[in-house]
């Protein structure tokens, strides 16, 4: 040390403390200087400085010869010790003083080379050389003197080495500023190393099952995932995910460990293998990410029934087809695999007409190839639904249903039908044609109908013979036969057609029938029908006769049973007997009045109406209608008493009145 002889008495001495590689109490615990004339030993927080006891005098002694120890606190006790050669030179008395006692930088690591990293700075209240600063490191070790350097004049620090966050977060340097005549001053440098996103996340598979069965519930864990990181802070926080397309994700459970799991129900029809990307993506900025693929397959079970190509099958077939002709094929999918995906055909119990299914249709089990098993006519029915089922050979198996319409469609196999004019055996029909009938007139109409559909029903109505061609047509579809010109005196009166009527089919079927016309305004005219109407009328009077005389006779056997009876009760109680007529109207007919209606059968001038009474003290006989001009009028009422009964049925003794009646031949005939 060069000290100036100038340096006022308790002036400080700054001196480099001793550097210990040790910590804690291994490293300097105390100094100790060597006793002299002018300098004591200051420590104070580790700073150690000289103190000027005495002022110095270069001419009684220019250089001094300082002995300071430095003692450790550990066991054994280690020490060192250091000479300090003291010049005394002319009166200098300002040491370099530096701006900050402690500089603190911050680098990020990875930082280039050359690179600014501080400066320090001192100044020095001399002139001259004595203000003239230089900057130099104090002890740094080995290792810091290869990674910073200081420049002697500028006092700026620069980067010579590279520095790594994971390897040293911070720096301490000891930097001395000594101006020109030596006095020197010491600050301290620390630099924090701050940490750069320069590592990439890392992604350990711990654990994976490589099958999962489709039929897994959601939230089963089918992989154990660790992620790492060596950066710190928001560049080490990392964040897992797969993508969005999958149905997996990843659940956290401990630090850096996730489970991957499953987020709805899997089916292996739809999707059987997925590759799975899990990607680490760190807080860093830019932050940087990591990805790792994992596959996993899904293993079938039976979880799909056959599923049939058509929501229905329609199968059309001509009747009178063969036995054993195909109708059509049903096709059911299955889409698991092996025997669960194996398809098998048959069919659903069932009547068809009140005959089970299967005396009508057979399906092949293996192909769903449906065929007739008999042969089918439709006039008897049209159309049938069946059920096939579809049933795979899973455990347990499953099935499905679809209905199969067979449409029966018609040939041409029936003639048609005439309905009218129906021919009934021998017997023939015979329309009345009037002799002023005009042209256009409508005479008669043949109605047919055909039992096949379709246009093998559509039908034409022909004339194919006739007695006078050009006398009648009929309706191409309307089977009306009407005349073409007027009636006319030369026209034979006797008409005979030869009608056809056809249908539309290939090849067209067709059906006869003769209609016999006469020309004529009354049946009466023609000779060949008036004995026929003759004997007809004849006939139909017999049996009107005989009909009437049973009845007549009935009525009159019961009406002389009722009047003997009434006449016999009248005489066992004559006092309840007494005079009296009870009209009855016409159009009512009294509760306690039973009716005993006449048959109809007579003829007109000898049908009449009469009631009785059931439990009266009279019995009235009245006309309630009158048939003709010569019967009484329907308001005349006869009265007769139980007497009066009893002397028309055998009393000699009459009224005037009684005689009248009998001898009114009319009356006598209606009673």
């Amino acid at each position: 040390m060069e000290i100036r002889e100038s340096a006022e008495k308790g002036t400080r001495f700054s001196i480099e403390e001793a550097h210990d590689a040790d910590i804690g109490q291994n490293s300097v615990q105390k100094y100790n200087l060597q006793k002299n004339d002018n300098f004591i030993l200051v420590v104070d927080n580790s700073k150690v400085e000289l103190v000027l006891e005495d002022k110095l005098d270069r001419e009684k002694q220019q250089i001094i010869n300082l002995l300071l120890t430095a003692s450790d606190g550990g066991s054994p006790q280690r020490s060192g010790t250091v000479v300090i050669h003291v010049t005394v030179l002319d009166a200098n008395d300002n040491a370099p003083v530096f701006s900050q006692a402690i500089y603190k930088a911050s680098l990020p690591e990875n930082s280039a080379l050359d690179t600014l990293v501080v400066t320090v700075s001192a100044t020095d209240a001399d002139d001259g050389l004595n203000g003239e600063v230089t900057y130099d490191f104090g002890h740094v070790s080995g290792e810091n003197e290869k990674i910073f350097t200081i420049d002697r004049r500028k006092g700026e620090i620069r980067l010579i080495g590279t520095i790594d966050y994971e390897e040293a977060s911070s720096f301490e340097l000891r930097v001395k500023a000594k101006d020109g005549l030596g006095l020197t001053s010491y600050s301290k440098v620390i630099i924090d190393v701050t940490d750069v996103n320069d590592n990439a996340p890392m992604i350990f598979l711990q654990s994976l099952n490589s099958a999962i069965p489709e039929n897994v519930p959601p939230g089963t864990e089918v992989g154990i995932i660790n992620v790492q990181d060596r950066d710190s802070g928001n560049n080490g926080q990392l964040h897992c995910s797969v993508q969005e397309n999958v149905p997996f994700k990843l659940v956290p459970s401990i630090k850096n460990y996730y489970s991957l799991v499953t987020t709805r129900q899997l089916d292996r029809e739809l999707v059987s293998d997925y590759n799975i990307t899990i990607t680490a993506t760190d807080e860093g900025s830019p932050p940087l990410s990591s990805s790792k693929s994992v596959q996993l397959s899904v293993s079938d079970i039976n979880d799909n029934p056959p599923v049939f190509e058509e929501h229905s099958y329609s199968a059309y077939v001509t009747e009178n087809n063969k036995p054993g002709s195909t109708l059509c094929s049903v096709t059911a999918r299955d889409p698991d695999l092996r025997q669960n995906g194996t398809v098998i055909y048959s069919l659903l119990p069932g009547e068809v007409n009140g005959a089970p299914v299967s005396s009508y249709l057979s399906v092949n089990g293996d192909t769903g190839v449906i065929h007739a098993v008999r042969s089918f006519d439709y006039e008897q029915f049209r159309s049938f639904k069946v059920h096939v089922m579809a049933r795979d050979n899973g455990s347990p198996p499953l099935s499905s249903n679809v209905t199969v319409s067979v449409f029966i469609t018609d040939i041409n196999d029936n003639s048609p039908q005439i309905l009218y004019p129906a021919p009934e055996g021998n017997s023939f029909m015979t329309e009345l044609v009037p002799k002023g009938a005009h042209g256009g007139s409508l005479v008669s109409k043949v109605i047919a109908v055909d039992a096949d559909s379709g246009q093998n029903a559509w039908l034409s109505y022909h004339i194919d013979k006739s007695t006078d061609p050009g006398l009648f047509s009929i309706g191409l579809h309307s089977g009306e036969i009407r005349t073409l010109r007027d009636i006319s005196e030369s026209d034979s009166m006797k008409q005979n057609l030869i009608v056809a009527v056809k249908d539309n089919g290939q090849p067209s079927i067709s059906a006869t029938i003769t209609l016999y016309l006469l020309i004529s305004d009354n049946l009466a005219e023609v000779p060949e029908l008036k004995d026929m109407n003759h004997d007809e009328n004849n006939s139909k009077l017999t049996s009107y006769l005989i009909i009437a005389l049973v009845c007549v006779s009935t009525f009159f056997l019961t009406f002389i049973i009722i009047i003997l009876g009434v006449r016999f009760c009248h005489r066992r109680k004559p006092r309840l007997l007494f005079d009296g007529a009870v009209a009855i109207p016409g159009a009512y007919l009294p509760p306690n009045y039973a009716e005993v209606d006449g048959t109809g059968t007579l003829r007109s001038n000898y049908n009449y109406d009469a009631y009785l009474t059931t439990g009266s003290r009279t019995s009235d006989f009245k006309f309630v209608r009158s048939y003709n001009d010569n019967t009484l009028p329907a308001d005349q009422t006869l009265r007769k008493t139980p007497t009066d009964f009893a002397d028309v049925f055998g009393d000699s003794d009459r009224s005037p009145e009684q005689k009248q009646l009998k001898n009114d031949p009319l009356l006598e005939g209606n009673i």
